[in-house]
């Protein structure tokens, strides 16, 4: 198939989708690159087509079936970057069972998270340092399928269950036999210093806010970076980085 007209109604469907009512409602989602679509084909993502330039599309033969050949009008307003891709790709969303937490022993959890990147970074240090599953908790997280945090999860979200808790009875349920670490600027503990217990829940606030009291309440312990008293803080996914290497190498 080839599609050249920016008007076409596939094109403008497509496009609806950078907007979070629309891969809600359709439960798809748009993945730019040929890294990030190429590892979600592997990982078992399920790609309804790809939109690739003429020029690019032998490196897509592994899903040649689904390829829509067009032109980079059409790929740069499907594009939520100011540049377009070679490709872009539409993806059903991956929906995955809580139950998946039975056999997790090591899990993050984040609290309202409102910056894209620092999403997608984090899911990417958590598949690094061998997370098990991360948890969405609250009602004001930043969502996973954005595209913007799909590509600064750099291949990465389709390698980990994301899954989204609102209730905190419901958290309690699945948690309550592990060590549940809070990461708090005035910590007993120093991460240094800090002997990992598994099972074990590693807690992270909202860049603006921290962890709400009822998390803070919910730990069984609570931990602080060292660092230089000149600095005040460090961005979100470089804290959650370090803390997550020490914790879950323990």
């Amino acid at each position: 198939m080839k599609i050249t007209s920016v008007n076409n109604e596939l094109v403008k469907q497509t496009a609806k989708l950078q907007q979070k009512k629309y891969r809600t409602q359709s439960g798809k989602f748009l993945l730019e690159g040929f890294k990030a679509i190429k590892e979600a084909f592997y990982e078992g993502i399920k790609l309804e087509y790809i939109f690739v330039d003429e020029k690019h599309s032998d490196d897509y033969n592994f899903a040649k079936n689904i390829l829509i050949i067009t032109t980079e009008s059409v790929l740069k307003k499907l594009a939520a970057t100011d540049s377009a891709p070679g490709a872009i790709a539409v993806g059903y969303q991956k929906i995955y069972d809580k139950n998946v937490l039975k056999s997790a022993k090591k899990v993050v959890l984040l609290e309202n998270i409102k910056d894209l990147g620092n999403l997608g970074t984090i899911i990417r240090s958590a598949v690094a340092f061998g997370a098990d599953a991360i948890i969405l908790f609250g009602g004001e997280n930043v969502d996973i399928y954005n595209p913007k945090s799909v590509r600064a999860s750099v291949g990465n979200l389709w390698k980990i269950p994301v899954l989204e808790i609102k209730d905190l009875e419901i958290l309690q349920a699945y948690f309550k036999n592990f060590s549940r670490i809070a990461t708090l600027p005035r910590a007993n503990n120093f991460l240094k210093d800090f002997k990992t217990e598994f099972p074990c829940l590693i807690m992270f606030g909202s860049e603006a806010d921290g962890l709400s009291e009822e998390l803070i309440n919910f730990s069984t312990a609570s931990v602080k970076i060292e660092m230089a008293q000149t600095v005040e803080s460090l961005n979100l996914a470089t804290a959650a980085a370090v803390v997550m290497y020490e914790v879950f190498n323990e």
